[in-house]
């Protein structure tokens, strides 16, 4: 697919089309959904570039790629369960988070264990996946919500959830080897 205009005008009035043609607010509940993961995915490509270590660059990478198929799962849509689709698109699998969930296993696994909360600093670049951690969290909330008004993917759901953590243990581990310290909270 080639973009070759960038506006269109259809969506001054608020409104924007889904990829199943249907018209709808630009602050419904799916759009506000897939809107957040689109921030997520900028802020992941912000912290690739500042990410020195081309093992989690291609982390990133891969997981900026799986979120653009994750938004385009959310702006479709599920058929009801006796109509066809009109259109096929690759939804979101427990394929990606098991992945995920390896990641974070295999980072995990070189960090000392927590037993108390840290404050999300540190390096720039780990503070950037803070950021984009907290990020994942607001989009996991946002589907959450649109799943409690209309039938959505639930693995979407599950890969946010999966993703907020392995971006936490990438933060931890991007500090640890930059030579940053963890910094504990204090609730004094």
């Amino acid at each position: 697919m080639r973009i070759t205009k960038v506006y269109t005008r259809t969506g001054d009035a608020g409104e924007t089309g889904l990829t199943s043609g249907e018209r709808v607010s630009k602050a419904s509940l799916r759009v506000c959904a897939y809107g957040d993961v689109d921030e997520l995915n900028s802020f992941l490509g912000l912290a690739w570039s500042r990410i020195l270590d081309v093992g989690v660059q291609n982390i990133l990478r891969q997981i900026q790629n799986d979120l653009f198929l994750l938004g385009a799962d959310l702006s479709t849509p599920l058929p009801d369960s006796d109509q066809k689709p009109s259109f096929a698109i690759r939804r979101t699998t427990a394929t990606e988070v098991e992945l995920l969930e390896r990641l974070i296993d295999r980072y995990n696994e070189a960090l000392p264990p927590l037993q108390e909360f840290i404050l999300p600093s540190g390096s720039e670049t780990a503070s950037l996946l803070h950021v984009a951690r907290s990020v994942a969290r607001r989009a996991e909330r946002q589907a959450v919500r649109l799943s409690e008004s209309e039938k959505i993917n639930p693995h979407t759901i599950v890969y946010l959830n999966r993703l907020s953590d392995l971006l936490f243990v990438l933060a931890r581990w991007v500090n640890r080897t930059e030579g940053c310290g963890e910094v504990f909270a204090s609730f004094t």
